[in-house]
């Protein structure tokens, strides 16, 4: 349940944003990394997110590839998980970048 970290943080940040106003909607940014699915984030948030400004806001989550690199065999893909083996190859000679991120994109707020 490492979702519970993950939520406890994006929390913390639109309720700094938010400046006491209700939160009705959020969209984020997960690398894939973090391997968080959808739904379990969205269940989470729910959960963290009771009695805050953001509870039972709409958690839309985007997850952002991992890029890869072969040393092999020069092949460039990208991938949602962190599987280090080229997709060309099978090499595991590879250099994974990007897919930690963790952005709180926008945020919707009552009128």
């Amino acid at each position: 349940m490492h979702e519970i970290g993950l939520c406890q943080s994006v929390l913390a940040a639109v309720c700094g944003k938010a400046g006491g106003q209700r939160v009705t909607g959020l969209r984020l940014r997960v690398g894939a990394l973090h391997r968080v699915g959808p739904e379990a984030f969205d269940q989470t948030f729910s959960m963290v997110a009771s009695g805050s400004v953001a509870d039972g806001a709409e958690v839309e989550v985007v997850v952002i590839p991992v890029e890869g690199h072969c040393r092999a065999c020069g092949q460039d893909w990208e991938a949602e998980d962190q599987l280090p083996l080229c997709p060309e190859c099978g090499s595991t000679d590879v250099t994974l970048t990007g897919g930690d991120d963790l952005i709180p994109e926008s945020l919707e707020i009552e009128a």
